[in-house]
């Protein structure tokens, strides 16, 4: 039984990874539109300026590379690049307040910094349009794995 549960596993990975990987992309740059345009709720606090560091590049960085990685294009440096800046949230702007995230309301940056990484560790799984996009032009389109 453990047997076909683990063939089962294997062959629902790609999708599952897929999923994970469209979901949360999607709720990053979801949030990165929002700072920048004021949809879906608006920005979380004052919206920042045009070009404001960090604020501004951060939601660039989140509905650019969030959008990549949704799409399956250039998933693992775009994912590594949703990682840093996240990275860059939590340590830069979240711990200076309190060491736990709980504390410091650094949880969603934490969260999506590992996430991730897991997804530029692993790769697009399925659902990706890289390697339809690469098959079409022979190669020559951004690389997502």
């Amino acid at each position: 039984m453990s047997a076909d549960l683990s063939l089962l596993v294997e062959r629902a990975r790609p999708t599952v990874l897929g999923l994970f990987r469209s979901v949360v992309s999607l709720l990053f740059a979801c949030h990165g539109a929002a700072t920048l345009f004021g949809v879906l709720g608006g920005a979380h606090g004052r919206a920042p300026q045009v070009g404001q560091w960090p604020g501004w590049w951060a939601a660039v960085i989140q509905l650019a590379a969030g959008a990549l990685v949704l799409l399956g294009l250039a998933v693992r440096p775009a994912a590594l690049l949703c990682s840093g800046s996240m990275a860059y949230a939590y340590f830069g702007v979240h711990q200076e307040h309190a060491l736990w995230p709980i504390q410091n309301g650094g949880e969603p940056a934490a969260m999506f910094c590992w996430a991730f990484l897991l997804i530029a560790v692993t790769g697009p799984g399925g659902l990706a349009l890289g390697p339809v996009v690469r098959r079409r032009t022979g190669g020559a389109a951004v690389a997502s794995a």
